[in-house]
């Protein structure tokens, strides 16, 4: 895998025309690290992630990726830095196979070189895929795309990894499969930024989580704090 680079956001504003979606959000991921950003639905989390990727561009603030002004760069040349993006509902391509969705991931001239190597890591990781490489990808269970997003995320041999909600719309046995591959993707040692409203998942993979409600940063923190954190723990852990 690359190494890893510094993520850093500074009072980012953005939204879709009139609607503002973000109000000055800041964050860091330092490389190595996995950090959440949770909150409830409709708290700008998914914005969050398009703006890092260069899907929507800021109204204001900075943007920098190892040092790098992302704002001014089109969208197309950020998988080329090392930014990879699973987005949520996985948007695979259904009448593709396994392999062929691996393969659009090392559509880089930079990754196209790595793509034996990278699909060989791919398969370590995920041997369920080695087992399905021949299958359609829309005929997989959930969390068997699941795993083919992830794995065509890294077949671009990123530097960070954005997950968009990877457990959305899936069943609670396969939410746990789910989570346990970013335990094993973050043993690789990438850095990975995760995006999620399973609050109590999240905080036992990552290592720190801002909070997001409504546009703001409204608390960040380790995850251990957060999961004592009682304010929290009333909102999203069902405790008191």
């Amino acid at each position: 895998m690359s190494a890893g680079a510094r993520l850093e956001l500074s009072g980012i504003q953005a939204g879709y025309g009139d609607f503002q979606a973000l109000f000055g959000v800041g964050l860091h991921v330092e490389p190595g690290e996995a950090v959440g950003v949770v909150g409830p639905n409709g708290a700008g989390k998914t914005t969050l992630l398009r703006v890092i990727s260069g899907l929507i561009r800021p109204t204001a603030g900075t943007l920098r990726f190892d040092g790098q002004d992302l704002a001014v760069l089109p969208a197309h040349e950020l998988p080329g830095l090392g930014i990879a993006h699973v987005p949520e509902n996985r948007r695979l391509f259904p009448h593709l196979t396994v392999e062929e969705n691996l393969k659009v991931g090392a559509y880089t001239p930079s990754a196209r070189p790595h793509f034996r190597q990278r699909r060989d890591y791919v398969y370590t990781l995920f041997p369920r895929l080695k087992q399905r490489r021949h299958q359609l990808a829309g005929t997989m269970s959930g969390g068997e795309q699941q795993m083919c997003a992830i794995g065509r995320a890294l077949m671009s041999g990123p530097r960070i990894l954005l997950l968009d909600e990877p457990s959305a719309g899936l069943a609670p046995l396969v939410v746990q499969q789910v989570f346990e591959l970013v335990r094993r993707i973050r043993q690789e040692g990438l850095t990975v930024l995760i995006v999620e409203q399973n609050v109590a998942q999240v905080l036992r993979v990552v290592d720190r989580a801002y909070v997001l409600e409504t546009g703001r940063v409204a608390a960040e923190g380790s995850s251990a704090a957060l999961a004592e954190d009682p304010a929290i723990r009333r909102s999203y852990l069902g405790g008191h």
